[in-house]
């Protein structure tokens, strides 16, 4: 089962998967559902309170998020890191940590950007 059914019940569907199958208490993963109950604003709070106690039992956190929330037809996409070509090249060229390849980012132009990728540039 993924945690993603487990989302989907908690939101709309409402039908308690855990009484249905007892196994699904170790199935269950906290932090991927909070995760997905904090893209949106009526759910984040609750998301966050389960995340303050994240020693309670999978099966307490599931039924307090169960009960807590009113059915809603919810559907976020999980936002993904975006690949920066220029950020990887000025951070192997000059060995900077991110934040000092960030701050490097805003200082350098595009020619010097495309200076640094040419000399990174390794030829067959």
């Amino acid at each position: 089962m993924s945690p993603f059914e487990f989302v989907n019940d908690i939101s709309h569907a409402k039908k308690d998967l855990m009484k249905d199958q007892p196994e699904c208490g170790r199935l269950y993963q906290p932090f991927l559902v909070n995760r997905a109950l904090s893209y949106f604003p009526d759910t984040i709070m609750y998301a966050n309170e389960v995340n303050r106690r994240h020693a309670t039992e999978n099966k307490l956190q599931y039924h307090f998020l169960l009960n807590s929330i009113r059915p809603l037809k919810r559907f976020a996409k999980w936002v993904k890191k975006v690949e920066n070509n220029d950020f990887d090249a000025i951070q192997q060229y000059y060995g900077y940590s991110n934040e000092k390849t960030v701050q490097a980012m805003s200082l350098l132009s595009s020619d010097q950007i495309n200076l640094v990728k040419e000399k990174l540039q390794k030829g067959g």
